[in-house]
């Protein structure tokens, strides 16, 4: 009996000894000092995450391409995308098209959540009368197209860039919650429902807003009612003292950190360079760093046909043949699509996007410009930044102010540098040595190297800071607007029946998307100590 007792107590200080080695990921290269030691300080490290796209995105290795090198000709005369070189780091970018039951979703959340809110929920509609033509019968769309099951796999449309923007935003906090309640970070779904018992939801929380990636990141959402039962531990001998964690059964517990990699990065409209790049999809077309052949389409070729055997003939994408033919002849409907199609329609590209071409034109990030060409980067082209910062309601303890719905309020950024810590406290802004001949520093860069006179607009010029780039195509283009280099554009506050969009999001980490089969450099041993002797 001593015998099994003493095994049994071996085998828990070997099982402890493993857990406790495993929770320790390495010394510090430059101090020497463990890492999530809870003696030495609790620095805590994750050195073991592997970045993964959110739900819906496919991963887009980056590289150079030509921007604009697709196009031979210019049938329009406008010059406004002359080739250029430029590079695109890696991303992701939607499999396909935002549906209309992707929209539905996201309009129920709001009903939901803001029941008493009409402004909100009308604001996040889409402009159902885009349908409405004065020659053309379209009223069954306006009722139809959005809400009828027979279409919620097709795509939304009459949506602005700005409201495609929100739902963006709105994206980005529900992919996170959902993986900080699925966890058990923060309250699971049933447990907040009651366990799914009429009248027994949990009703006392700390916080009556809904979750926010930013708010949360800030520690500004935690507390009774949002913390779940699997909260990281908080290595901080400090913590509990100072406030920043909750103590439980197990020791002080934290709320994830953008350290620990678990959230995910905010979803947002592709740039134009972005967007080009991933439609033309070179990459299944390379091979050891040589292109074999470029592309006029997202797929190899130089028609709209497809060469296969099996569908020899068929069209390739849901785009206007001709003059009052949209989509073939009755009786062997040609591209089988009379206005939009479903968004996982015809075959896709080598990067595995579909409707690249046709179908509707998507928004992408940028302003318009012509000379986009002239007065670019090489490195993540892009022309639409507008810097802010988000603003402190407390400076001493670096709290956000948020607005009626849960989210940081965002100012124009005072500086194009850091702050200095008296000038964040006093809210001075800070001198700039950018700032030329004393000017104040402007944070809006749309129209730098390329600035519009607004007051012109409507009158010599329909472009403006407000103007913004859409392409692709769509069911009532003609196959020219098929190519990836083409470019048009838009204001943000308008729409039409023939404009969508999909959501990217940045690809953190290295670039190199399959390693598997390619030459790597072998690391050899370091010669340095690591501990100090």
């Amino acid at each position: 009996m001593k015998r099994i007792s003493l095994i049994f107590a071996t085998v828990l200080l070997l099982l402890g000894f493993l857990s406790s080695c495993k929770k320790k990921s390495g010394n510090s290269s430059k101090t020497g000092m463990a890492y999530n030691d809870k003696y030495n300080g609790g620095f805590q490290v994750n050195n073991k995450v592997k970045a993964g796209p959110g739900p819906g995105l496919i991963a887009i290795e980056g590289g150079t391409f030509v921007m604009g090198g697709s196009l031979n000709q210019d049938l329009g005369y406008e010059f406004d995308n002359v080739r250029r070189r430029v590079t695109v780091a890696s991303f992701y970018m939607d499999e396909t098209e935002v549906s209309n039951v992707d929209w539905l979703e996201y309009l129920y959340w709001i009903r939901r959540n803001y029941a008493n809110d009409a402004e909100y929920y009308y604001n996040a509609l889409p402009d159902t009368l885009v349908w409405r033509q004065p020659l053309s019968y379209n009223e069954p769309y306006v009722n139809n197209y959005l809400r009828h099951p027979a279409f919620q796999d097709y795509p939304v449309v009459g949506v602005t860039w700005e409201q495609a923007n929100a739902y963006c935003d709105w994206r980005t906090d529900r992919v996170n919650e959902e993986i900080l309640r699925s966890r058990g970070i923060l309250l699971d779904y049933k447990t907040l429902a009651g366990g799914g018992k009429a009248g027994t939801a949990t009703t006392v929380s700390t916080s009556t807003d809904p979750f926010n990636t930013d708010i949360y990141l800030n520690g500004q959402y935690k507390g009774e009612g949002i913390d779940g039962k699997k909260m990281p531990k908080d290595l901080n001998p400090n913590a509990a003292e100072s406030g920043t964690a909750t103590t439980g059964k197990g020791g002080p517990t934290r709320p994830v950190r953008l350290e620990d990699g678990v959230l995910k990065q905010p979803y947002r409209l592709p740039t134009e360079a972005e967007w080009e790049y991933a439609a033309l999809s070179l990459a299944g077309n390379t091979e050891y760093e040589n292109i074999a052949d470029g592309k006029i389409y997202p797929w190899n070729g130089l028609g709209v046909r497809s060469p296969k055997k099996k569908t020899q003939g068929m069209i390739l994408a849901n785009f206007k043949r001709g003059e009052g033919d949209n989509m073939g002849t009755g009786g062997y409907l040609n591209d089988k699509a009379d206005i939009t199609a479903p968004v996982r329609s015809y075959i896709p590209n080598d990067f595995g996007l579909y409707n690249m071409a046709g179908n509707v034109n998507e928004w992408t990030a940028d302003v318009y410009r012509k000379l986009t060409f002239e007065d670019f980067a090489d490195f993540n082209p892009f022309r639409g930044n507008e810097f802010v910062n988000k603003r402190l309601a407390d400076r001493a303890k670096g709290t956000y102010a948020k607005d009626k719905y849960g989210r940081p309020i965002k100012d124009p950024a005072p500086a194009g540098k850091k702050q200095s810590w008296a000038e964040m406290q006093s809210n001075q802004v800070a001198q700039d040595s950018s700032a030329i001949a004393g000017k104040p520093y402007n944070p809006d860069f749309r129209g730098h190297l390329d600035s519009v006179n607004g007051n012109l607009y409507g009158v010599t010029t329909l472009v403006n800071d407000r103007s913004r780039v859409y392409k692709g195509g769509s069911w009532n283009d003609r196959a020219y607007w098929l190519n990836p280099a083409t470019r048009r554009f838009m204001q943000q506050d308008e729409t039409s029946a023939e404009m969508g969009f999909r959501s990217a999001m940045t690809l953190v980490g290295a670039p190199e998307i399959i390693s598997k089969g390619k030459p790597q450099f072998s690391q050899p041993k370091s010669k340095a100590p690591k501990k100090t002797k």
